[in-house]
């Protein structure tokens, strides 16, 4: 896949970095009491007197810098994740990762491993990171200021093992490093269990059964008539993905697909025909 430069902003990710201006705006003119960041924040200490808290810290920043920096992070992970996915999906993973987040740190807070109150989207946009990376390892990335491109699983990897460090080595630095490995943590877990869930109700068959209801088998050259309707690209990153799938069935047969490739001609079939309903 090869994204473009500035990927169209999707829906969901639109509405939350819309939400934590918001959210930023109010709490630096009107909502300026430490008693309210105190009741947004989440805290090991207080998460069950504030069960609230398990979501609402993931909307609060500590300033314009961790905001745009959270929200440049989330834009440029999360519109293809989310063009990828749909935004039911790419929503409900987000405040998964940001509810794991929140309760690696409870975990380990119980093992008596230190854990400040924090706030911040960090951990779930951190997930959202690691699914762009788990869907397209080699896409490369430029991170400011360096110019030279990082593959994305080895950004992945970097930002994990930085992390780890700064929480082992440095955990007074003012940052939610743990939060931080939370989310990446609970995000492999999600892939984990979606590929243990692969064996059990493999998309394998309905793909093959898709292929010999349109007349063709494993291994002929030969695109099925149902998804030749798939969309074809035309700047839209979803599309690009659809394009080389596509070409792959064509040049070498459908048995050569990848469980993730098929999973993914499953998902934008089954989108396509609820659209054309």
């Amino acid at each position: 896949m090869s994204t473009p430069m500035f990927p169209r902003l999707t829906p969901v990710v639109g509405r939350l970095i819309a939400a934590n201006a918001v959210v930023q705006l109010l709490m630096s003119t009107v909502l300026t009491s430490a008693r309210v960041e105190e009741l947004l924040r989440f805290s090991p200490e207080t998460a069950f007197r504030y069960p609230w808290t398990f979501v609402t810290y993931f909307f609060v920043h500590g300033g314009l810098l961790h905001l745009a920096t959270n929200m440049l992070a989330l834009y440029v992970f999360g519109t293809p994740v989310e063009a990828r996915w749909g935004s039911r999906k790419f929503t409900l993973y987000y405040i998964y990762c940001g509810i794991g987040a929140a309760v690696f740190s409870l975990m380990l807070a119980a093992v008596q491993v230190t854990t400040a109150p924090f706030v911040g989207a960090s951990g779930a946009i951190l997930g959202v990171a690691l699914a762009f990376a788990m869907l397209w390892p080699d896409e490369e990335i430029i991170v400011f200021p360096v110019p030279i491109p990082i593959r994305a699983r080895t950004l992945v990897i970097a930002l994990a093992a930085l992390n780890t460090f700064f929480a082992v080595w440095h955990p007074d630095d003012g940052v939610a490093h743990l939060a931080h490995l939370g989310g990446l943590l609970f995000g492999y877990l999600f892939f984990r269990f979606q590929r243990l869930s692969e064996h059990r109700t493999p998309v394998r068959a309905r793909l093959e059964s898709v292929a010999v209801q349109s007349g063709t088998r494993e291994g002929q050259p030969h695109t099925p008539a149902s998804l030749r309707s798939l969309p074809r690209s035309g700047g839209d990153p979803v599309a690009a993905e659809v394009d080389r799938v596509l070409d792959k069935i064509s040049a070498h047969g459908i048995g050569s697909l990848t469980a993730e490739e098929r999973r993914f001609l499953d998902e934008v079939s089954k989108r396509k025909q609820r659209e054309l309903n």
